[in-house]
């Protein structure tokens, strides 16, 4: 099950051979910084974007976020340069774009092992991010999810994923309902964190929110940034409300006075309390609590 450690809600991309925008991204807050070396970086600039990024990812540490670079998938060839570049003690994780199946994440786990030692890290220390983005990746998500005790989350790629079906990727999403309710099913079985795709139209406040609720219904538990004005709304959606904490607290509560004279259930405002209402008030008392947001608020014992 997803654990307080690995709770990440909102995860900024920040181009790689910017460093301007880099640099930046050091006064901002998400819960994880992802210089990307992949997408938004033209072919002639990834040999640049590796020393930028590789330059700041101290300075992207030190602003108190989880740095987890985006390098190049498999396929092109270029991916274990990219490796090589950001591996160090002050990255999180790296994050790896169309992995297909578990085979994949195997591969690169031995890469990174070896590419530790060199750097004198502890076997394991560099956790895993792979984007699940392609029809055979969402087919084997589950296997995909559980293949390394490395991998922290996986993120789901609406765009590349529409792309590999042929289809058009649209306003209401309906053609994502199948994929993002298999990873969401895949990543809880794995426990893994899932991770939303973008939302592209990063002017519309009310779009994002709309959009990261309708993800969170699916299972996801945070959601990648592209402008830093997403940060804000993305950690409000993913995070629980006060009120959320405040009624968890009084299930629990609840339950143990009832506990406490012999009976295996309640009920409070009209709903019946028993053991799995009580499981998930309290896994969103660990959470926020991991998230800092209950604070103010009185112990439910």
């Amino acid at each position: 099950m997803t654990s307080a450690i690995t709770a990440i809600r909102s995860l900024l991309f920040v181009p790689g051979n910017q460093p301007g925008m880099l640099d930046k991204a050091m006064g901002l807050k998400p819960d994880a910084f992802i210089p990307d070396l992949e997408d938004s970086v033209p072919a002639d600039e990834k040999t640049n974007a590796r020393k930028v990024t590789a330059a700041r990812i101290a300075g992207l540490a030190a602003a108190g976020a989880k740095v987890i670079p985006r390098v190049n998938s498999m396929d092109t060839g270029i991916m274990e340069e990219d490796l090589a570049a950001v591996v160090g003690p002050d990255i999180y994780g790296v994050s790896v774009g169309k992995i297909y199946t578990a085979d994949d994440i195997r591969k690169i786990s031995g890469i990174l092992s070896e590419l530790e030692r060199r750097a004198g890290l502890p076997d394991g220390h560099v956790k895993l991010l792979p984007w699940i983005e392609t029809a055979m990746a969402v087919a084997h998500a589950y296997e995909v999810s559980a293949a390394s005790p490395r991998i922290v989350g996986v993120a789901f790629g609406a765009e590349d994923f529409t792309n590999d079906m042929g289809v058009e990727r649209t306003e209401d999403e309906q053609e994502t309902i199948y994929a993002r309710s298999a990873i969401g099913v895949a990543a809880r079985a794995a426990g893994v964190l899932a991770l939303d795709t973008p939302f592209f139209s990063f002017r519309d406040p009310d779009g994002l929110r709309a959009n990261a609720q309708d993800a969170k219904k699916y299972g996801f538990k945070g959601k990648f940034a592209i402008h830093p004005a997403q940060i804000d709304i993305i950690n409000e959606t993913f995070s629980p409300s006060l009120t959320e904490i405040e009624y968890a607290r009084r299930v629990v509560a609840s339950f143990e006075e009832a506990e406490r004279i012999g009976r295996g259930s309640t009920s409070l405002d009209g709903k019946v309390i028993d053991v799995p209402v009580v499981k998930r008030a309290q896994a969103l008392l660990l959470l926020a609590e991991a998230m800092g947001v209950s604070a103010g608020l009185g112990n439910s014992s």
